[in-house]
């Protein structure tokens, strides 16, 4: 059996929203009900919260919580996790990102089973994705969309509209990349050691490291329809459909 865990990163100063893991979501902070979401989607054999904050560390653990400090700065979440998992001993570590309070079971689920079986063995790194159908998330460039090839392997990713619909004759499909990655771990930590590269550097999105250096990214589509919370308005969202 493939041991799996979870790791949650956290940094308090996010920049479009500081503070924003700790900001009230109906009476519990955004931070803990993203841990205790994915605690209880049941799928994994340990959930962790890593961050370089002292106030979030505190907000998970004395509510019982596993926290880890980060040793150093990071740039980004990926390289957080990355250093919390350099001595454990796991085959498949799930990046679930700080600001998902509304995380599933059933897309987790999905997610772990394409690193099984004879044709599991290939997927290095895998991620989400759900159907964008509202013309305003498709053009708003907070919302990463993705492009897959027909085995549903990322093409590319980006804030602008793809596909663009240069032929108005067919129905395009637009998929928005949901940033919950799972990682073998050799390969989350070779990820670290790549120096960030020129497309993920102009859009500002660290999976495209992942297609610059020529590795598969599997995606798994799903009807996940939370909120990412990046901005006061999300958080506003988010409350609603609490």
């Amino acid at each position: 059996m493939m041991k799996k865990i979870a790791l949650i990163p956290a940094r308090y100063g996010a920049s479009r929203f500081p503070g924003k893991m700790m900001a009230n979501l109906g009476g519990k902070t955004v931070i803990l009900r993203t841990y205790e979401s994915t605690v209880n989607t049941g799928v994994f054999d340990e959930v962790m919260v890593v961050t370089d904050s002292d106030l979030i560390y505190n907000e998970i653990v004395q509510n019982g919580g596993k926290a880890v400090m980060s040793k150093k700065e990071h740039e980004c979440g990926t390289d957080r996790i990355a250093e919390a998992v350099m001595d454990m001993e796991v085959d498949i570590v799930v990046n679930v990102q700080g600001d998902e309070p509304f995380t599933r079971k059933e897309p987790l689920e999905k997610l772990l089973q394409v690193f099984e079986g004879e044709a599991g063995k290939k997927v290095q790194v895998a991620s989400l994705m759900q159907e964008l159908k509202d013309i305003n998330l498709i053009e708003d460039p907070n919302y990463v969309k993705v492009a897959v090839d027909k085995q549903s392997n990322a093409l590319f990713f980006s804030r602008s509209v793809i596909p663009y619909p240069r032929n108005t004759d067919i129905k395009s499909v637009y998929y928005e990349h949901i940033g919950i990655y799972a990682f073998r771990k050799q390969t989350l930590l070779d990820f670290t050691q790549m120096p960030m590269t020129p497309l993920e550097s102009a859009e500002k999105i660290e999976c495209l490291r992942y297609l610059e250096n020529g590795i598969p990214l599997k995606m798994v589509l799903t009807n996940y329809m939370g909120v990412e919370i990046d901005t006061p308005e999300d958080l506003e969202k988010a409350a609603k459909l609490l």
